[in-house]
């Protein structure tokens, strides 16, 4: 029997979907399978490791990951392959079951988290310069999908829900979060989760990027996750943050602070702290 990592079991204490405990009953029998058919010794797990997947290191500088399949990551090992070492872990291998994704990665030396090695002031830096690797890998070879397609998908279902936020506020967030995919004038490989933990210190490159959640679409958008996280500057002075960020990546400053606008105001519904930072926004825009 695996252990499973703190986050993993955590989630499967809060997640009542039957698919999930079914995935997490078949667990120890995926780890076992692909640890064999790639030849592997396996070390324990990450910890506390992330919500829907098992990663542990093995031999040959490697690391297997097997996650539960959803939707945001199906893309995660064709972007990796996209990105082909620029700014983010190689992929070895990989394989999709119905309910699995499992991937055989690069592994980071030492690993440390970005969150964990640099103060967040001099994470933006960071986190800018890793994003400018990712947005230059080419485009052709993969049909990924566009960003539109999880706006959409995140405006649809915040639109069926009741609303606890100021109507107009609610309407106008997330009216930007289905316009903003349509009129970007440039079009990259985005992360779309990159923050600093989920940025490792490594040998090959000084940063590499891990767990993404690949689409297509407006770069303004990629910041908004570092943003989110960077909550002392975001309650504090989020047009301030916004500027800081959005000029060290070369984007518009406007355009960030009507991305961040209108994920507050979905992301609001589920952290009501959020709510008054949309208010402030929209006082920007």
């Amino acid at each position: 029997m695996i252990l499973l990592p703190e986050n993993l079991l955590r989630h499967a204490r809060d997640n009542h979907d039957a698919q999930f405990h079914g995935w997490l009953r078949e667990l120890p029998d995926i780890v076992d399978e692909y640890a064999a058919r790639w030849s592997l010794q396996l070390q324990e797990p990450y910890q506390p490791g992330g919500t829907c997947s098992w990663v542990a290191a093995a031999d040959g500088d490697r690391v297997l990951k097997v996650s539960w399949r959803h939707y945001e990551a199906d893309d995660e090992a064709a972007g990796l392959a996209t990105w082909s070492g620029h700014g983010a872990v190689r992929v070895h291998a990989s394989e999709q079951t119905a309910v699995s994704s499992v991937l055989l990665l690069e592994r980071c030396t030492p690993g440390t988290p970005l969150a964990e090695a640099r103060p967040e002031a001099e994470q933006d830096a960071v986190i800018v310069e890793v994003l400018r690797k990712l947005w230059a890998a080419p485009l052709g070879g993969h049909p990924f999908r566009p960003l539109s397609q999880m706006c959409n998908a995140w405006a649809d279902s915040a639109q069926a829900r009741p609303i606890t936020i100021d109507r107009g506020l609610a309407r106008a967030g997330l009216n930007l979060l289905r316009e903003l995919p349509t009129t970007a004038t440039e079009q990259v490989l985005l992360a779309t989760d990159l923050h600093a933990g989920n940025v490792l210190q490594a040998e090959r490159e000084p940063w590499l990027v891990i767990d993404p959640k690949p689409y297509v679409g407006d770069p303004h958008y990629d910041v908004l996750q570092h943003l989110l996280n960077c909550d002392e500057r975001l309650h504090h002075d989020p047009r301030a943050l916004v500027h800081r960020v959005a000029d060290l990546a070369g984007l518009d400053r406007d355009r960030v602070l009507a991305w961040l606008f209108a994920r507050c105001v979905h992301a609001s519904l589920d952290l009501p702290v959020l709510r008054p930072v949309a208010t402030r926004l929209a006082g920007y825009l």
